[in-house]
């Protein structure tokens, strides 16, 4: 086998990274005390324009903190896309509630808001968008539905960093969102997450419950049941360094997918593109192969010529400890057959996209 030459992602640590750690460990503040902290929070919060932020351990607790700030318990019922990273359902499940799975749109990939409303029940608190691959969902019709019928509104934003829909930042449309800055991720802190909100209340319990319920008027009382889900001032430091770059980070992002449509316009592959009145960052850049059972082979052969590709996330209804009854959910089984990841980090050239491309139009010619 090949070695890879183009992995799907690799993060750019280009910046003040190396400088931020050092200040940190010179200082000897390494845990989730430190300046910062709160510089990534405050900056953060400045470039989405919400609010307030508050910096976690991960993106997956991150969601799971954004629920239980919430109030979302036991019994209640959140709808979530079916086609969508598994860390989307799980902190559903574990507060005791019921991800309800909903469709997708062909076009976006992004959850159906048609699909979103007849999934309500009288159970139904909240609905959880997730903003996939870097594209918005469409959180007019959202919220419109979540306002129609009462419900709570939470983004998913972890692959949506500088995601915008009609020139709003993701993340700043539901009541709560949440962030992920895992090492694949547009900016990343190695590990680590982010809570933002508009409402200072739900802002007071996310800070109170990620650091263990500590009361805000009394040292060392613990005033409500919390968890340990403190970002580092480490994590922090690489963030904030990583946070100073974003805006060169997208517009690269952009430059690689406009690339990708330049090169792959003459053969059957249909590539993830933007809709109308929206910017999408492009965590990944994706194809959709014409038939399922092409999909594996055409990556092994990109696997063979050095580079690396992902399979799009299978729906989570189909998986074993959600698949509790037979159920469809056509477009996000489509799609998910026959998608694949290609490489998009931002150390790509334009040569290096081109000879990507070359490699997917020679298993096309292979074909005919």
């Amino acid at each position: 086998m090949n070695k890879i030459k183009y992995p799907v992602y690799q993060p750019s640590l280009t910046g003040n990274e190396k400088k931020y750690v050092m200040d940190c460990m010179d200082s000897t503040w390494i845990s989730s005390k430190g300046e910062y902290i709160q510089k990534f929070e405050n900056q953060f919060a400045d470039f989405i324009g919400v609010k307030y932020a508050t910096g976690v351990c991960n993106g997956t607790v991150a969601i799971h903190l954004a629920l239980v700030a919430l109030g979302i318990k036991s019994g209640d019922e959140v709808i979530v896309p079916t086609f969508t990273y598994i860390a989307s359902a799980n902190p559903i499940a574990q507060i005791g509630a019921t991800p309800v799975f909903c469709d997708s749109e062909e076009d976006t990939w992004q959850m159906s808001p048609k699909d979103v409303e007849a999934k309500i029940t009288s159970k139904t608190k909240a609905i959880m968008v997730a903003h996939l691959y870097g594209h918005p969902c469409d959180m007019e019709k959202i919220m419109d539905i979540a306002q129609k019928h009462n419900l709570l509104v939470i983004e998913d934003c972890a692959e949506a960093i500088g995601t915008k829909f009609k020139n709003q930042h993701v993340g700043t449309f539901g009541d709560i969102a949440t962030f992920s800055f895992f090492g694949n991720k547009t900016i990343t802190c190695g590990e680590g997450g982010m809570v933002v909100t508009n409402d200072a209340t739900l802002f007071d319990r996310a800070v109170r419950l990620k650091g263990q319920g500590l009361a805000k008027y009394r040292e060392y009382w613990h005033d409500i049941p919390g968890f340990n889900y403190r970002m580092t001032n480490i994590q922090a430091a690489i963030g904030l360094a990583q946070l100073e770059q974003v805006d060169k980070f997208l517009a690269k992002k952009h430059q690689i997918a406009d690339w990708y449509k330049e090169f792959l316009k003459d053969i059957p592959v249909k590539f993830h593109k933007e809709s109308e009145n929206t910017y999408n960052s492009y965590w990944m850049c994706s194809i959709q192969v014409e038939k399922p059972e092409i999909r594996d082979d055409l990556r092994n052969h990109m696997r063979e010529h050095g580079i690396e590709t992902r399979p799009t996330f299978y729906p989570i209804h189909t998986m074993p400890m959600y698949e509790k009854e037979f159920s469809k959910h056509h477009v996000a089984e489509d799609i998910a057959a026959r998608g694949i990841n290609v490489p998009s980090y931002p150390a790509l050239e334009k040569s290096d996209v081109e000879y990507i491309c070359n490699v997917i139009k020679e298993y096309y010619a292979k074909q005919a």
